[in-house]
């Protein structure tokens, strides 16, 4: 009797600490399918799979909001590390200052950073804008009839849009999409003048496309496009883009953020990994978890204070 006792307890104490992962793990991307973020979602898990024993992942794209409803959903997702997602800046930093959300900062536990793509502005092949000086006399010459397309108030593109107003001294107006994808549909269809995406994203929506980048808001010219100046060389200090990476519902266990965290780290050595992502335009930029938080709260203090100079955006 006492040891079938035992046994019960044992086998109690067994299912209780089994070992991560027993079922599939989500992986919530707050933009649509075969947008730059999606991209980056499906390279990671593809990898991410092969380092942790039994694992299996599944994308849940949630777009909507400039990535709201995402951040919504993963930061009250139960924290056991079967729901994590990709979260990008500037909009896990912006949208909490923004508005209130009911999130923040402190609502996720981060893994690490993936990918730190620039900013862009493209145009359609048929534009008689070339390059960013032209795009600049245009806006200044009838301010306000330059249309861009961002992914909504508060996201990389329409703080971009904001920064080149503010280096530049001119008037655009941002149309806001579900995100990037969209955008350049409006864009190739002639329905917007112009739209902001990140590096990646640009890159592949040029492929094939009658579509122009016009330039890039980095401090160099990009390894993944030489050919494409920055907005520096052309006179205006315009930085801009986003940071990709994974998080998870704040209260996540230890040794599960070790396994993921384990993960990453092992992908970002694998060659095939490392090849996919570059054949796809995606600029690595892996970050553990203390340097990713850092620059997170560093943006943190940087949006709080362009929103205090620009209230209209609260």
């Amino acid at each position: 009797m006492k040891t079938a006792i035992a046994c019960l307890i044992a086998l109690g104490c067994g299912a209780a600490h089994a070992a991560f992962p027993e079922q599939p793990i989500n992986l919530v991307v707050p933009f649509p399918a075969g947008a730059g973020t999606d991209l980056t979602a499906r390279t990671i898990a593809a990898c991410m799979q092969t380092k942790i024993a039994g694992a299996r992942f599944v994308v849940l794209n949630k777009p909507g909001a400039a990535g709201d409803i995402a951040l919504s959903y993963l930061a009250h997702a139960e924290p056991n590390g079967y729901t994590i997602g990709i979260v990008n800046t500037p909009g896990i930093v912006s949208l909490p200052i923004e508005r209130k959300r009911n999130y923040s900062l402190e609502s996720f536990d981060f893994i690490a950073n993936l990918v730190e793509d620039p900013g862009t502005l493209s145009v359609h092949a048929d534009s008689p804008i070339h390059d960013v000086a032209q795009l600049i006399a245009a806006a200044r010459q009838a301010p306000g009839s330059i249309t861009v397309g961002t992914q909504g108030i508060g996201s990389a593109g329409h703080i971009s849009a904001l920064l080149i107003e503010q280096a530049a001294g001119v008037r655009i107006t941002p149309v806001p999409f579900q995100g990037a994808s969209p955008a350049s549909v409006a864009l190739l269809g002639k329905v917007i003048d112009s739209s902001m995406a990140n590096l990646g994203e640009a890159l592949t929506f040029a492929r094939g496309n009658p579509w122009r980048i016009v330039g890039v808001m980095s401090e160099q010219r990009s390894p993944e496009a030489p050919e494409v100046p920055t907005f520096k060389e052309a006179g205006y200090a315009v930085y801009s883009g986003s940071m990709r990476g994974l998080a998870a519902p704040r209260g996540l266990p230890a040794p599960v953020m070790q396994t993921l965290a384990d993960a990453v780290e092992q992908c970002n050595q694998d060659p095939a990994y490392l090849e996919r992502a570059r054949s796809s335009f995606q600029p690595l930029r892996y970050l553990k978890r203390d340097e990713y938080v850092s620059r997170l709260k560093t943006l943190d203090t940087q949006l709080r204070q362009l929103w205090k100079t620009n209230p209209w955006l609260l």
